[in-house]
């Protein structure tokens, strides 16, 4: 994705391109090559017509722009009103045709969207000199540009460091907490949920709520995590007590073979419920704990990598779970020497 600085409202010589950017879009002939110019809703590049500049404020404009799909190089959006409905229906139009989608944006809310519109988004972002819109494209232009790098086959098949078994040593009764409801804006896939643990050298895999009940409906994008004190694997590699997390912060969701991918919080459920202490050793022959909701919904993953209610669990079941030799300090990895109990 191309990110161009809207210079038509200048007058005069160009000043220096910012860091990041790929050209400039004026309103007379530049004097650098790579940059473009409008003229009469035509879009040209060193005299040259290769796109048209068209604004959208009903249907007949949409339609305008659509028909010009297949034929021109690009098509320069402009909005009168934002609205991501046409943005969507033309770049779906363009799917399959030569033709680029460069988007005037207004707000730095508007560069997330058109960045990511249909999961593609557009060709180019155009902003203009404005500190913040150019701090908001310059981030949807790096996340482009992650998206687009082509996975080692290392990186898709990579573990996380550590996955293993763990050995329940009990199960008891574990009082009542504030419990913490993790709800991401992704839908979770079957196997997989989130790495929690009251220390942060051993966790449990904890399943999400996709399975079926007799008696509640699935909660795909959700997680029971327990309690304020539990850690959790955040993102970066860092953990957090769930007791920090806040809507907006990026989580590392685990599946039963240790892939992993990021999910974001978007929202947290916190009431007063009956907890269970599940006890363990892992294979660092450290002892682990962490408690979780007294409910059949709450699930863990066994050796034969299947979801287990918490409440089916007896001492000597195997658990998958992760653990490392290290220790944490403000949620990061240290080799000091830390006992948790």
């Amino acid at each position: 994705m191309e990110l161009w600085l809207d210079d038509r409202q200048s007058i005069g010589l160009e000043s220096v391109l910012p860091d990041g950017f790929d050209r400039r879009i004026t309103s007379h002939k530049p004097s650098i090559d790579a940059d473009v110019y409008v003229a009469q809703e035509r879009l040209f590049r060193n005299e040259q017509v290769i796109g048209s500049c068209i604004t959208i404020f009903d249907e007949s404009t949409q339609q305008k722009a659509r028909s010009l799909v297949g034929s021109v190089e690009w098509l320069v959006l402009e909005f009168q009103n934002w609205s991501m409905i046409p943005l969507e229906n033309l770049i779906a139009a363009c799917e399959g045709t030569p033709t680029k989608i460069a988007a005037v944006i207004t707000e730095t809310e508007q560069a997330n969207g058109a960045g990511f519109a249909l999961e593609k988004g557009v060709d180019a972002l155009i902003v203009v000199s404005d500190e913040k819109l150019m701090e908001a494209a310059l981030i949807v232009k790096s996340q482009r540009l992650e998206m687009q790098k082509p996975q080692l086959a290392s990186e898709k098949t990579s573990k996380h460091t550590g996955i293993g078994m763990h050995t329940i040593t009990s199960i008891e009764n574990g009082g009542i907490s504030e419990r913490y409801c993790i709800d991401t804006t992704r839908l979770l896939q079957h196997g997989e949920g989130l790495l929690l643990g009251s220390s942060a050298s051993s966790f449990v895999l904890v399943h999400g709520e996709t399975v079926e009940s007799e008696y509640v409906p699935t909660r795909p994008f959700r997680v029971n995590a327990g309690p304020p004190h539990a850690y959790l694997n955040m993102a970066d590699g860092t953990t957090k007590y769930l007791s920090e997390l806040k809507t907006g912060d990026e989580i590392q969701l685990t599946n039963y073979d240790g892939l992993q991918r990021s999910a974001t919080i978007g929202r947290l459920k916190i009431e007063v419920r009956p907890m269970i202490l599940i006890r363990w050793i892992d294979e660092n022959d450290k002892e682990g704990s962490m408690f979780l909701q007294q409910a059949e919904t709450v699930r863990v993953i066994g050796e034969d990598k299947r979801p287990k209610s918490i409440t089916e669990l007896k001492k000597g079941d195997s658990i998958l779970g992760w653990c490392q030799k290290g220790a944490r300090h403000i949620g990061a990895e240290i080799s000091s020497n830390v006992s948790e109990r």
